[in-house]
């Protein structure tokens, strides 16, 4: 397989820009029986990309554009996929109302964005594609009264892979998108998606959300503690992220569940587990294997925590526990540290490769 050459990364267009881009296109349309294509819009920041159209559709009443979506440089699950916009004349004085198509989830649950049974079509994009419809109304000289229904084909499907099930959003993905621009491999996106779970665990009334670094971690996690799905938040790397956002909107109970080398950094106080922006300090982990009568001298040179757990137990069958218990205990103290005075009760749990439990801190 051919590398990709070295250099920026390439931004894409979020669903939302894209359903805008097809929603103007459809206007166009079925306003002056004329296509845009490529069709331009006015993002946010005040960015005008053009936007090829896949295919169209002019039918009574009613057109319908489709635009692929270009995710750049980003592994987005919807990159590539189809997103369509049908567009009709609505009733006199409504404005531009949205409808939920083919592969458009729908909201079931407060706490996000968006009410209880309106399509998944978040705030911002819902403002740029009205805005877009409303100009190219002005320019048409009539009222802007219009049905957008924003249809994905395969997008329930694509959902499965996204938090949308767990957040309540049944049928299908979500419209997204604050600027229109994805930015590769956006740490904003992912915490973004942590605090929209807390926002739905909260207003779902729930006292316990659990963080997992993983998928191993959060099964394990999950069946210990007997938390719903919606409970549960797929932290990753962004510990931080999960901690700093807890401290404004508390839930009384958090638990952090993961392996033992991302909970080792967490111990030492680094808020952001990736590896590439944080490191465990083995001088500190035999410092600590020291202090439980461990050998921190073999510690300290270790390559990695498993190997540093592998010296623990060959010395003393007990050894790796104590030094699990640590861990926990210490990354726990990072936790409570970050939430300060918010009232919430920290617990970290730190698992094997294969989920099994190897260390508690409420134990």
């Amino acid at each position: 397989m051919a590398r990709k050459p070295p250099g920026p990364l390439r931004t894409g267009f979020t669903t939302g820009a894209c359903a805008t881009a097809a929603a103007a296109a459809a206007t166009e349309a079925l306003l002056g029986g004329a296509w845009p294509d490529p069709v331009r819009i006015r993002l946010p920041r005040g960015q005008e990309p053009a936007f090829p159209l896949h295919d169209r559709l002019a039918e009574p009443g009613a057109a319908t554009a489709t635009v692929r979506k270009d995710a750049g440089d980003d592994p987005d699950v919807t990159h590539g996929a189809l997103i369509r916009a049908r567009v009709s004349r609505g009733a006199a004085g409504q404005g531009v109302r949205f409808h939920a198509g083919e592969g458009v989830g729908i909201v079931t649950r407060p706490g996000l964005p968006v009410p209880v049974g309106e399509p998944a079509i978040n705030p911002v994009p819902r403002r740029m594609m009205t805005e877009t419809l409303e100009g190219i109304a002005r320019d048409h000289a009539v009222a802007a009264d219009f049905d957008v229904t924003i249809s994905v084909p395969g997008g329930a499907e694509l959902a499965l892979q996204t938090w949308n099930p767990r957040l309540g959003i049944e049928g299908g993905i979500s419209i997204l998108g604050t600027t229109g621009i994805v930015r590769p491999f956006s740490c904003a996106a992912w915490i973004a998606s942590i605090h929209r779970g807390v926002d739905v665990a909260r207003a779902g009334g729930l006292s316990h959300v659990a963080g997992s670094t993983g998928a191993t971690s959060e099964r394990a996690a999950q069946e210990m503690l007997g938390l719903p799905d919606h409970a549960m938040l797929d932290m990753g790397d962004f510990a931080g992220g999960l901690l700093k956002y807890l401290a404004r909107h508390p839930v009384a109970q958090l638990t952090i569940a993961g392996g033992m080398g991302k909970l080792t950094k967490l111990a030492q106080g680094a808020l952001d587990l990736h590896s590439a922006r944080s490191q465990v300090d083995f001088a500190q982990l035999g410092e600590w294997a020291a202090g439980l009568g461990l050998d921190g001298g073999r510690i300290a040179r270790a390559n990695t925590v498993l190997e540093a757990f592998e010296i623990a137990r060959a010395a003393d069958p007990a050894g790796a526990d104590r030094l699990a218990g640590e861990i926990v205990a210490r990354a726990r103290d990072t936790a409570r540290a970050a939430l300060g005075d918010a009232p919430v009760a920290p617990r970290v749990i730190g698992f094997d490769r294969e989920g099994g439990l190897l260390a508690d801190s409420d134990v």
